[in-house]
């Protein structure tokens, strides 16, 4: 890992608060290719939430054409969030303005890369690496998927000793079977989670 430079961190925060936007990407939208029911409907939320935090961290799945976590290759899933198509890129609606973007999901031979903590800044820095440099503390999560990516995300945090907030209006999920994003909220909140 790379120490964040101060072009990355280009000021320290007020706060201690930081929004993480959990793969907001065209594919997780409906006409992606692994769409979320109501995955577009997230990105306004997350746009409102920008404007109560101090900071502001956008994680992407960022897969190889050929990964082990495609369904072709011995993964679950069918291709998605290719690096550099249209279906990898951030939703049009999405404010990204001074986000800070963590790319996840690169490794060929991985069929992981769920948590945003997987995930590295342009530059080479961990996401946990970078919020602890920022004096973060707390994290609020939304973005897609919450059975999946979402939940990771937010039980990592937990796990590293983050205050991690759920915004449950800006999180959608996959569902494969019915009933797993109630699941992950269950899940989520007996790890210690807040829901707002």
């Amino acid at each position: 890992m790379v120490a964040p430079s101060s072009e990355e961190v280009m000021t320290k925060p007020k706060g201690k608060t930081a929004l993480v936007m959990v793969d907001p990407q065209n594919d997780f939208c409906p006409g992606g290719s692994l769409a979320v029911k109501d995955g577009d409907k997230v990105m306004s939320l997350l746009n409102d939430l920008k404007k109560k935090v101090d900071l502001v961290v956008a994680t992407r799945d960022w897969h190889p054409k050929i990964t082990k976590h495609f369904k072709e290759f011995g993964g679950i899933w069918p291709p998605h969030c290719v690096q550099g198509t249209r279906g990898a890129e951030f939703h049009p609606d999405l404010d990204l303005e001074d986000a800070v973007i963590f790319s996840k999901g690169t490794d060929p031979e991985d069929d992981a890369g769920y948590s945003g903590f997987d995930g590295v800044s342009a530059l080479g820095t961990g996401l946990e690496e970078y919020l602890r440099l920022a004096g973060v503390d707390t994290l609020v999560v939304g973005g897609l998927a919450t059975d999946y990516c979402v939940k990771e995300t937010v039980l990592e945090g937990l796990k590293r000793g983050f205050k991690v907030v759920v915004a449950v209006d800006a999180i959608r999920a996959v569902d494969l079977e019915p009933g797993n994003g109630e699941k992950a909220l269950k899940e989520m909140v007996e790890a210690g989670a807040v829901l707002i």
